[in-house]
């Protein structure tokens, strides 16, 4: 807010400039008097405020005279102008407690519950997988002990290509409903099992449904969240996943005195799957998809609980509008088109970096780094990994919306790429053992604090924020099934690596990968902060390329 004083001298940005019209916006509805122009008339002034993005802004329209040589490029230019204090009192300022997120969060919560799961599936095989293989009288088939792990891979890779196409057909709300279905059965099916089959086909079916999720998430969110705080509450899907790591890390440690405890962390999986279906018949539908599909009452009933009433006619309006021109639904062929193929391709590029930086090759190593430290106690080790996990999320849903996709995802790279550096040092560089160790270890703590900050939450809720409504859900799809690839090759092939190349260069290989991906984030990746994602979709249209 200005002083109270009479006059002040501000810096005002001009807006845009028509014939002899100049539109000038400032914060705080003031009569405003540009220096050196005469016979100016203020008609009116125009004051909007949006609640989903947090912008006021006021447009002054000025009146030029016709003899007036003023030029276009100098309108255009910053005027420095002699502002009075108006009769009239300003409208009071936004509350510094907002709180507009709020009727969002229990819906975004509910969809965040798949994310937990996918944590909670990734955990509760590797601790237990010993005593599930002596149940099952398969102990020492190291081929068939890795088939039970991969084939998760394998389900999740089904799922991501069939989400896309589900999503889009019922919505995203019913889709949530319909993959918990193999998530609750798989779970159950794995808990129950009396022969390795059964737990392969039960790890095949949560695969399936995490597959689904791991697209419908992001896309999701993106869709309902406020433009404001929708990078905070879309990294509520990395929170979501380091909450089951943690929670399977928890429920795993009755496992290391009762053999048969596996069978209990697997029913405990059928629970948030329940409550996901429960929990989804009282969420809201996406409004986008709901314009799409031409149900415009049930969009404004949805923005309105979401938004606010004050925001349903200028919400709807947006979506009309995007709608104009909408064509038919893209076909998967049209992903290869010049229109397409750039910005879906960032999509595949950025999950493949993100694979290939080494989160999963680090994370193996983990326990190693901890146990040369002195930390031999495998649950504390694990733990310190994941809550520095967390912890990067928690502060990445902070910054999300203040410092923007872009700077974090730039940033995480480079904090990962310092990390390798660290470790790769501790491999390489003489030094007294005690210290070595120390590297190694504070080394795989930032490396997971920093991908935490932005290539874990940043790559899945960006890819649907840039790709425009007609290609959004296939687009992630197509992304997410780049994702499990990588995740899959890294798995089969990290080990053979490391005994090849030895673990320094292989280490040195991910750091180099982490520092290309600044300069891919540099070049090819917009900021989507604080745009809605209409207007999103309007920039990247608008240019020949995607990708201005």
């Amino acid at each position: 807010m200005l002083p109270a004083s009479s006059t002040d001298e501000k810096e005002v940005r001009v807006c845009r400039v028509r014939t002899k019209q100049l539109c000038i916006c400032t914060v705080t509805p003031l009569t405003v008097i540009p220096l050196g122009w005469q016979q100016l008339e203020v008609s009116r002034v125009d004051s909007k405020f949006n609640p989903r993005d947090g912008s006021r802004f006021f447009g002054i329209k000025v009146h030029l005279e016709e003899e007036s040589e003023t030029s276009e490029d100098s309108d255009q230019a910053n005027a420095k102008v002699e502002v009075s204090k108006a009769t009239k009192q300003p409208p009071s300022r936004i509350s510094d407690w907002d709180l507009s997120w709020l009727p969002v969060l229990p819906h975004v919560v509910t969809a965040a519950m798949a994310n937990f799961l996918f944590g909670y599936h990734i955990g509760i095989i590797n601790g237990p997988l010993v005593s599930i293989a002596k149940e099952l009288k398969f102990e020492g088939n190291t081929l068939l002990e890795g088939f039970v792990v991969s084939i998760f891979i394998v389900g999740a890779f089904v799922g991501s290509i069939s989400g896309g196409v589900l999503s889009d057909a019922v919505g995203r709300r019913r889709t949530f409903q319909i993959c918990a279905i193999p998530l609750v059965l798989g779970a159950a099916l794995s808990a129950s099992a009396g022969s390795v089959d059964a737990v392969i086909l039960g790890r095949l079916l949560v695969g399936i449904g995490i597959g689904v999720n791991t697209a419908l998430v992001p896309l999701y969110i993106s869709e309902i969240a406020p433009t404001k705080y929708r990078g905070a509450l879309g990294s509520l899907c990395q929170i979501g996943t380091c909450t089951g790591l943690i929670a399977a890390l928890i429920f795993g440690i009755p496992a290391e005195t009762d053999p048969h405890w596996w069978r209990t962390m697997f029913w405990v999986a059928t629970l948030p799957g329940l409550l996901l279906i429960v929990g989804m018949q009282y969420a809201v539908e996406s409004p986008r998809w709901l314009g799409n599909v031409g149900k415009w009452d049930d969009a404004s009933s949805t923005i309105e609980k979401l938004w606010g009433k004050e925001n349903v006619e200028e919400a709807i309006k947006e979506l009309r509008n995007a709608n104009i021109n909408k064509e038919e639904e893209a076909s998967w062929s049209e992903l290869l088109t010049k229109r397409y193929f750039k910005v879906a391709s960032i999509g595949g590029a950025l999950f493949a970096l993100q694979q290939f930086a080494g989160i999963n090759g680090v994370l193996y190593f983990s326990s190693s780094n901890f146990q040369d430290a002195g930390i031999t106690n495998s649950i504390a080790a694990s733990a310190a990994v994941g809550f520095s996990n967390l912890a990067g999320a928690f502060v990445a849903s902070s910054l999300m919306d203040s410092q923007g996709r872009r700077k974090l995802l730039m940033g995480s790279y480079t904090g990962m790429a310092l990390s390798i550096a660290l470790m790769v040092s501790a491999l390489n560089i003489p030094m007294e053992e005690q210290l070595s160790h120390t590297f190694s270890v504070v080394g795989n703590l930032t490396y997971v604090f920093t991908f935490a900050l932005g290539a874990g939450p940043v790559t899945a809720l960006i890819i649907p924020e840039m790709c425009s409504t007609r290609i959004r859900a296939k687009a992630l799809a197509v992304s997410l099934c780049v994702h499990w690839v990588c995740n899959f090759a890294i798995g089969l092939l990290f080990l053979e690596f490391v005994q090849r190349f030895g673990l320094s260069a292989v280490y040195t290989s991910f750091g180099v990968v982490s520092l290309l991906s600044v300069l891919f984030t540099n070049l090819y990746i917009i900021e989507t902060k604080g745009r809605s994602l209409e207007e999103i979709e309007k920039i990247l249209l608008g240019s020949e390329s995607g990708l201005n």
